[in-house]
């Protein structure tokens, strides 16, 4: 039973290490097979005794909703780079000192 429940959680995953962020983006199973994704944000933040911890947000997305979901998110950075282009260029020129 173990196996298929980690068939089944390890489909395919990508992390972005951003600053003291690391999203994480999971791709799983449901037992009918359906993919869905989960999105983790993980932020490193300190105590007031000084130890660190991780602190982590979830959101789960499900093939129904990826479509809306696809065209609110198109929506929201095509304003985001109308109103600050600035911050699309940076990391265009990143990129292609990547490559």
């Amino acid at each position: 039973m173990e196996s298929n429940e980690k068939k089944r959680d390890e489909i395919y995953s990508v992390s972005v290490r951003a600053g003291r962020r690391t999203y994480f983006f999971d791709i799983k199973s449901t037992r009918q097979d359906d993919l869905y994704l989960t999105i983790t944000e993980s932020k490193k933040v300190f105590g007031n005794d000084g130890n660190s911890h991780f602190q982590k947000h979830k959101i789960f997305l499900y093939k129904e909703d990826f479509g809306k979901f696809i065209e609110g998110y198109e929506q929201a950075l095509s304003y985001i780079k109308e109103q600050k282009p600035e911050y699309f260029e940076e990391q265009d020129l990143e990129t292609e000192e990547e490559n």
